[in-house]
């Protein structure tokens, strides 16, 4: 098998994992009670609660450990990867391109479990940073229980394109493992 195109998709992983991580522990130093970050009128109706605050926080949290998990999952996958070339590697060489083609013995079946999981990782981490911005949306411009229509407005391409977007990931990341 090789294993050049597995090392490839883990960097992927880790390196777009690693951006998220940062987005969200930035957002974790964000105070959503503060005065100036909302341009709702305390008083109003669509002036958000605390529970909103609390699940944003929470969501934050939940997408930064989905994230950091899959990293972790992707980067020990590298590494047992980098173990096994130094065990017992077969370098192929095709002349054409001067292009070498690693072969390493891996257990396919646990390379591929462990893939799928920092995947699934991914995937969670991106579903909870986008329930995390839905919550920034209601603080920022207002409740989705009140019908504000900026709120609807952010949320809505938001709802559609993300879970679209991690649709189109994890069909091409199941087709991938069926060839």
């Amino acid at each position: 098998m090789t294993t050049s195109i597995h090392v490839t998709a883990l960097d992927s992983v880790v390196n777009v994992n690693s951006l998220f991580t940062l987005a969200v522990f930035i957002g974790l130093t964000w105070n959503p009670y503060d005065s100036s970050n909302t341009l709702v009128n305390p008083g109003s109706p669509c002036f958000p609660n605390l529970r909103i605050a609390e699940d944003l926080i929470k969501f934050h949290v939940y997408s930064f450990s989905s994230f950091l998990f899959s990293s972790l999952v992707a980067l020990a996958l590298k590494q047992a990867i980098k173990i096994s070339k130094s065990h017992a590697l077969n370098i192929h060489i095709n002349f054409r391109g001067a292009e070498f083609l690693e072969h390493v013995d891996v257990n396919k079946s646990l390379l591929r479990v462990g893939m799928l999981v920092s995947g699934a990782g991914s995937v969670a981490g991106c579903v909870f940073l986008m329930l995390a911005l839905v919550n920034v949306v209601q603080i920022k411009v207002g409740t989705l229980a009140c019908g504000s229509g900026h709120a609807l407005a952010a949320v809505v391409p938001l709802v559609i394109l993300v879970p679209l977007a991690l649709l189109i990931y994890v069909c091409v990341g199941l087709y991938a493992f069926t060839r």
